[in-house]
């Protein structure tokens, strides 16, 4: 799926006669849609290597798209870690929290309503921001997918605390040699 594509359904969605909410809202989960595979094909391409790249595989390239996770990424987008990122990329993952929070209203709230004036401004941001994400430098646009597709491991509290002593024992010992 290419994000421009999805842009654009979604804005013929929107500016047929009289849209209807379903119009507005499919239009609106369309926009969230375009985000996430602007992330997607942006952490295949940067991890992998975008078409045409020497020696690329294209099953590899595949794994690495179909990786993503839409509420793993949406709280990486809000980690506080996110201060490291440029602008550029921070916007980026603002926005990608919102839409996809938005997408989650129109597709499973039957009582939410929006205007086409609301939705033809997510859609134009939306567009602006995969724009925004694209143009950014690559090592940034490298670091942002590592950081919205590798979960973090972090040191087992639970074994630690319940460690057994032969292995403490070990691991002390180790300390001071």
């Amino acid at each position: 799926m290419l994000p421009a594509d999805l842009i654009e359904i979604a804005r013929e969605l929107v500016n047929r006669d009289h849209p209807g909410q379903t119009h507005l809202k499919r239009a609106m989960s369309t926009a969230y849609y375009a985000m996430f595979h602007a992330l997607c094909k942006n952490n295949a391409d940067s991890l992998v290597g975008p078409i045409g790249t020497p020696d690329r595989s294209r099953h590899a390239w595949n794994q690495a798209y179909r990786a993503v996770e839409h509420g793993y990424a949406k709280n990486q987008c809000k980690d506080t870690v996110m201060e490291d990122f440029p602008e550029t990329i921070r916007n980026f993952a603002r926005h990608f929290v919102r839409a996809q929070e938005l997408r989650h209203e129109a597709d499973y709230d039957p009582a939410i309503s929006f205007t086409p004036q609301e939705v033809i401004k997510v859609i134009d941001e939306t567009g602006a921001m995969i724009d925004n994400l694209m143009n950014s430098e690559f090592k940034d646009r490298k670091a942002f997918a590592v950081w919205t597709t590798m979960k973090k491991r972090t040191k087992n509290e639970e074994f630690e605390k319940n460690k057994p002593e032969w292995l403490r024992s070990i691991q002390d010992r180790q300390k001071y040699t």
